[in-house]
């Protein structure tokens, strides 16, 4: 095994713990990249180190000792793919982000994380009956046109995202709020199996932890964080799905918003969107102009 391993194997025992922040986890791989030395810390070093609690100091210095939490390390090490952020096949795009997630597992095409370009394709958990055709009249052409769709296997606009990518051949990643203990919807878990088989689930929660309200705000900073934008089909004005819109914007990501009658309720937040700044989408083309742009720009610049 090499060093990198050894830390890695490491950095997992720690994350699996799941008593950390990920700005403590960032702390500590500052303080000790080898993640050797706090193996030999006593709980009150622990407690000073990372301004822990006493609990969390003790539970902490207990799981680094104990032998069962190293086997099942070695077990979830062994059943998923896992990338950490100081592995060579990290997505580099999530490296730019305010908030990268310190550890990734995985399960079907590692591959996609770089099968550029990708699109996030979000809205609301209850669409209306037009929702289906908006999906496929603007996602289709881009599945089409070789694009990785991202999103969150959430009930509604992303099932139908997902599950477009998916009949068309194509390539789409599911960003899961849950470990793959708990998949969540569980109406969604055959969804959950077809994206393992032919696309891409990831979470960068361990598989042993059940979905949480928290969770889901924080996993849509990674659905906007891998994609090239972020386009909304349709969201209500206190969707869930504008926190997605929100991480996009801070990321310096672009977004896209379907229009619809101000008649329809769950348009009203797509509206809006449009209305502080997104880009108006009628067609696929809108976005694909968009990105050839980007490509130019970069290349000239």
């Amino acid at each position: 095994m090499t060093l990198l391993e050894v830390i890695k194997k490491r950095l997992v025992h720690i994350h699996r713990m799941h008593i950390l922040t990920r700005n403590k986890l960032r702390k500590l791989l500052q303080w000790d990249p080898s993640l050797n030395k706090i193996h030999k810390l006593t709980v009150h070093e622990l407690q000073k180190l990372l301004s822990l609690k006493d609990k969390q100091a003790s539970k902490l210095h207990k799981s680094l000792q104990s032998k069962t939490s190293q086997r099942e390390t070695i077990k979830v090490l062994s059943n998923y793919n896992v990338v950490t952020i100081i592995d060579d096949n990290y997505p580099n795009v999530l490296k730019t982000i305010k908030d990268p997630p310190i550890v990734l597992y995985t399960l079907g095409n590692i591959k996609l994380f770089t099968n550029h370009p990708l699109l996030s394709v979000v809205g609301t958990r209850n669409p209306s009956i037009k929702a289906r055709e908006k999906v496929e009249k603007l996602v289709r052409p881009i599945v089409k046109e070789g694009w990785t769709i991202v999103s969150g296997m959430a009930l509604g606009i992303d099932s139908y995202a997902h599950e477009l990518a998916l009949g068309l051949g194509g390539n789409t990643i599911a960003v899961l709020g849950s470990g793959f203990d708990y998949i969540y919807p569980r109406r969604n878990i055959d969804l959950f199996h077809s994206i393992k088989k032919n696309g891409l689930v990831i979470t960068e929660y361990p598989p042993h932890i059940k979905a949480n309200r928290y969770h889901f705000p924080e996993r849509n900073r990674i659905i906007s964080g891998l994609s090239f934008g972020t386009l909304v089909i349709e969201a209500t004005t206190k969707s869930g799905t504008l926190t997605t819109v929100d991480q996009a914007l801070d990321q310096g990501r672009e977004v896209y918003a379907v229009p619809d009658s101000p008649l329809v309720r769950q348009a009203i937040g797509c509206n809006k969107l449009i209305q502080e700044g997104a880009t108006l989408v009628l067609s696929a083309e809108d976005i694909l102009k968009d990105w050839d742009y980007s490509r130019n720009y970069r290349y000239e610049n």
